[in-house]
């Protein structure tokens, strides 16, 4: 139990470091990009920022981020590790408020908070008994049938959203090739908890490389992973970067605990309140990545608040000025001057 305890941590560990480096690779990249100062810029097809040192540090930053996700997933539960990716979205958030002065409204403050909270009950609740430990276990479990049926659908799915779906909804709706990514994106997640045990097994001294599974998985985590890419990018495209991203992250994070669900068995041993909170804490993450995306654009002011909130201001016309105490509503014209013009004239004429 110690030894599952330390690993569990290591894995908490990485998982929350990942999302540092990650969102904070991205606002060192916007940073390299913005000292351009005149020069090609990457979006006019330059390539100057290549000798921006601030680039190169936040792709740094984003290598070290995606090495500490890859380890994570060797120690920690898949459902544990995939959620907390989104803590990576609020560091950028927090970050570009600070360092490159954008908006950061209430909305978006408020699904940080949001996000944190979520966040804090997964660790709490998520499971933390490691079923798969070593390649021949891994064999094992990809062996059963409850998950040979979830690849076949996965696989069957996919292929249909590309073929027949794709040329037909999908310039108009997000959700074809966001489920492609989602599908496929369970399965290379699966192929890198498998690399992961591998790798710690090769630092142990098994030989490893003498394994085929371990091939299989990396070849298909390469596949995997092209065609994640592929169809982010034209989901990308085509629709606008808040639309797809916390839909993609709902998607993907729900396939996620799906599979690991059915192939590592993460689930078998939580009691009931672990899996409420586990799927309430997920829910309080969907719901801070929806604020904080959906509405990021848009600015609030105190206007937008009621009444008893905004704060005291000078009214103009303040309602018990001298002249509405001089003159009352009963003194007032039953009809305006103009109504009452037309109407003298068509008196006028009946006579």
């Amino acid at each position: 139990p110690l030894a599952m305890g330390a690993g569990f941590g290591a894995g908490l560990g990485l998982a929350l470091a990942s999302s540092a480096f990650i969102g904070g690779s991205f606002v060192l990249k916007k940073k390299g990009l913005l000292r351009l100062c005149g020069r090609a810029r990457a979006g006019q097809g330059g390539h100057a920022y290549l000798r921006e040192w601030l680039w190169w540090a936040g792709l740094l930053c984003m290598g070290v981020g995606e090495a500490a996700n890859f380890a994570a997933y060797a120690f920690a539960p898949a459902t544990l590790v995939t959620p907390l990716g989104a803590l990576s979205v609020l560091v950028s958030a927090v970050l570009s408020s600070i360092f490159l002065n954008e908006q950061l409204n209430v909305h978006g403050k408020i699904g940080c908070i949001l996000s944190i909270l979520g966040s804090t009950v997964m660790v709490i609740h998520a499971p933390q008994e490691e079923e798969v430990s070593s390649l021949e276990s891994m064999a094992e479990k990809l062996k059963d049938p409850g998950f040979i049926v979830f690849a076949v659908c996965v696989l069957v799915s996919s292929l249909l959203l590309i073929f027949v779906a794709g040329p037909r909804y999908g310039q108009s709706n997000v959700l074809v090739y966001v489920l492609v990514c989602s599908a496929i994106g369970s399965l290379s997640v699966s192929c890198v908890k498998g690399l992961g045990i591998a790798l710690k097994e090769l630092f142990s001294g098994k030989p490893v490389l003498k394994e085929p599974l371990g091939w299989v998985l990396l070849v298909c985590l390469v596949i995997c992973i092209s065609i994640q890419i592929n169809y982010l990018n034209k989901a990308l495209d085509i629709f606008n970067t808040s639309v797809v991203t916390p839909i993609y992250y709902v998607l993907f994070t729900t396939a996620v605990m799906t599979c690991s669900a059915i192939l590592f068995k993460e689930w078998q041993h939580l009691v009931l309140d672990n899996i409420i909170g586990s799927i309430s804490g997920f829910l309080t993450i969907v719901s801070g990545i929806f604020l904080l995306h959906a509405f990021r654009d848009m600015p609030f002011t105190s206007s937008f608040l009621p009444l008893f909130l905004q704060p005291a201001r000078a009214d103009p016309h303040p309602p018990w000025s001298s002249a509405d105490r001089h003159q009352s509503c009963q003194h007032q014209p039953l009809l305006p001057s103009e109504d009452k013009g037309s109407q003298s004239a068509e008196e006028e004429e009946e006579k």
